[in-house]
């Protein structure tokens, strides 16, 4: 079905791979095509409980864009790119109702680090390097890197990274609240999985609901506690939320439907 990406759905966990190691799984139309395609998977399939996007091979999880697709482009193209990019793809990954999470090994840069950043939140291997190195070309992000940097890492750190193209290692990107691991690469889809089991277990809407309240905080055009109020009160309205309580009350463990 795809020919840029790989896809695998086990235990209600759906694990995209962007699949061209040989070019460091750089971001081209194809990807960003057949990425949106996967996430529109995510939304539509009743069998995805949450996602793992990641990169083939030990070098890169995605090493930037296709650099050889801009030089034909003027001001309106670059602004095209930038716009299809983030309503196919990025900001579609942020606002998904169900975990999109990034299992970072090697390069992410540029594309890659703004990837990344788009997901719920993400781990990285020992050996994954971040940063924004669109300077070095005479740009900057395109794909909400500005945005998403400045709301993760603060905005000293983010001007400076921005700016100055400097790449952060794992430990780096873990302490600046980049990343929320570091382990070993062997140990990275395993760690990212148990996570994400552990999450599957919870009632679907009401981490739905905690996904969207939460991106409120950033959204100037929503009021979050408003939004945290408006998800509240409609969780009462949930099959969930009745087994949730009862379940507590009768001391056992509750058994959710996504209803």
């Amino acid at each position: 079905m795809y020919t840029t990406i790989l896809t695998d759905l086990e235990n209600g966990i759906f694990t995209i791979t962007i699949n061209r190691p040989d070019k460091l799984n750089a971001l081209n139309k194809d990807v960003i095509t057949e990425l949106s395609a996967a996430i529109d998977e995510v939304y539509s399939n009743p069998e995805i409980k949450s996602a793992i996007i990641s990169g083939a091979g030990p070098k890169a999880f995605v090493a930037g864009a296709d650099i050889s697709e801009f030089l034909a482009l003027d001001a309106n193209g670059g602004k095209e790119l930038a716009q299809k990019g983030q309503d196919m793809v990025f900001t579609k990954i942020e606002n998904a109702p169900k975990p999109i999470v990034a299992a970072v090994n090697g390069f992410a840069l540029g594309g890659g680090c703004e990837l990344a950043m788009a997901c719920h939140f993400r781990l990285a291997s020992e050996n994954a390097k971040f940063g924004q190195p669109e300077v070095n070309l005479g740009l900057i992000p395109g794909y909400g890197g500005t945005q998403r940097l400045t709301q993760l890492v603060g905005k000293g750190r983010a001007m400076e990274m921005l700016m100055s193209a400097n790449i952060i290692d794992a430990n780096t990107a873990l302490q600046y609240g980049l990343v929320n691991y570091v382990v070993p690469a062997e140990e990275l889809l395993n760690k990212t999985k148990s996570i994400l089991e552990h999450i599957n277990s919870k009632a679907p809407l009401a981490v739905a609901g905690c996904i969207k309240a939460a991106n409120a905080v950033f959204d100037e055009t929503r009021n979050g506690y408003q939004t945290e109020i408006d998800a509240f009160g409609e969780c009462f309205d949930t099959d969930d939320m009745k087994e949730g309580t009862t379940a507590f009350l009768e001391k056992r463990k509750p058994t959710f439907s996504g209803k």
